[in-house]
């Protein structure tokens, strides 16, 4: 996991996820889990979490591809690895 990568990222998947009102609360939950991390630096919800918001951003793209923008996706995918 790419931390400093993450800090960024999040908040746009976040926001995007927000935006395209999509996952219910994944949005709320991986904010949480995020949060929950940077205090305990256990990476296992933020990453289970992640992936969600991943395949869900990846079906919204291939529904539209204007939803959500491939370099989001990309960074996203390389800060998790």
């Amino acid at each position: 996991m790419q931390i400093q990568k993450l800090e960024k990222t999040i908040p746009e998947v976040v926001q995007k996820l927000e935006k395209l009102k999509i996952g219910d609360s994944l949005a709320a939950e991986l904010t949480w889990c995020w949060g929950s991390f940077k205090y305990d630096h256990n990476p296992e919800g933020v990453i289970e979490k992640s992936q969600k918001a991943i395949e869900l951003l990846k079906e919204a793209r291939e529904t539209n591809s204007r939803a959500v923008s491939k370099k989001l996706l990309e960074d996203f995918e390389k800060s998790l690895s």
